[in-house]
Parts: structure tokens; sequence; C-alpha cells
């Protein structure tokens, strides 16, 4: 799990986040365009940080893709994201 934990920590100190789920949905992709065969190459984000207040999802989405920039170059083929506010994740 070296890229999940690689994305956990790059999160959490670029966005805070008040609660960070990564979950490797890899094996869901054995075989298609991008998947390697040890994994951790689909990843499903589930993040809720107070930096998302006031921003538009594309905005989120951003911050997110700026955290992982490197990772988005080479080890991350695919990153399925929910981004909350902690308000938003209240109302949940």
């Amino acid at each position: 799990m070296r890229v999940a934990n690689i994305i956990k920590e790059k999160l959490t100190e670029a966005l805070s986040p008040i609660d960070l789920d990564v979950l490797d949905e890899s094996h869901k992709h054995a075989g298609h365009a991008g998947s390697r065969p040890e994994g951790e190459s689909h990843f499903n984000v589930k993040i809720v940080s107070q930096a998302f207040e006031g921003k538009s999802r594309v905005e989120r989405q951003r911050l997110v893709y700026q955290a992982l920039s490197e990772e988005m170059k080479q080890d991350i083929h695919a990153l399925a994201l929910n981004t909350m506010t902690p308000k938003e994740q209240e109302k949940s």
C-alpha cells in the first residue's frame, strides 16, 4: 500500500482533512488500460476538509490534483474523488 500511504500523507499535509478515506480499487480494473499487476493504480478518495469551503467541485479537485501532482504523473492512473466540507459531511 505504498501509493495509498503517499496519497494519505500528501493530502493530510496539504489539506488538513478531518476525515480521509483512501480505497485502492485497482482489483476492479485488472487487465484494463493503466492497471499494473501489483495494483495501486486506481483509487477512490473521500476527503472532508475546511479548505474546500467556498470552492466549486472543480476547484476542490484541482487542490487534490495539485497535492498529488507527482503521483498523478506515474503511479495513479485513475482517481475518483468525493470532496466535502465539514458542513456538507454533517448533512450527508
